[in-house]
């Protein structure tokens, strides 16, 4: 498994909590999401919704010599905007190879699986796949 340095000390933070507390960090995540760029902030229709989650949760991904993943959740979705904002914060600057070789149980590797419930398991499973479907997209148009 590789994760980026950043992911992989964001695992690291969880792992070294108990249960109870690693919800608690999620929930200061959620308060850390980057705001979206302007040029988005916008013209949200630039950016993908995510239907795996029950909340609004948007998501763009930008691709130059980095990763770059812009994400929008509602602050009424602190578990799900905790989330976006690890994704978001842990691929800034990733290389290609590094952002699609985070692995699919993401969630779980934070020892979320047993502090959130499936549904939100599944909407968290969701934006790591559509960032990386986005990620291949834009090494196709290149």
């Amino acid at each position: 498994m590789r994760l980026t340095p950043a992911l992989q000390r964001t695992v690291d933070d969880f792992q070294s909590m108990e249960e109870g507390d690693r919800l608690q960090l999620l929930l200061e995540f959620a308060d850390e999401l980057p705001d979206l760029p302007q040029r988005y902030a916008d013209h949200p229709d630039l950016l993908e919704r995510v239907a795996e989650c029950q909340s609004p949760v948007f998501l763009l991904v930008e691709v130059d010599d980095h990763v770059h993943v812009h994400a929008s959740a509602p602050a009424e979705a602190p578990t799900t905007r905790g989330f976006a904002s690890i994704l978001a914060q842990g691929l800034e600057g990733a290389t290609v190879g590094e952002a699609l070789a985070v692995p699919t149980d993401m969630p779980r590797l934070l020892g979320l699986d047993r502090v959130v419930s499936p549904l939100r398991l599944r909407g968290m499973a969701g934006m790591l796949g559509r960032i990386q479907r986005q990620v291949r997209e834009r090494l196709d148009q290149h």
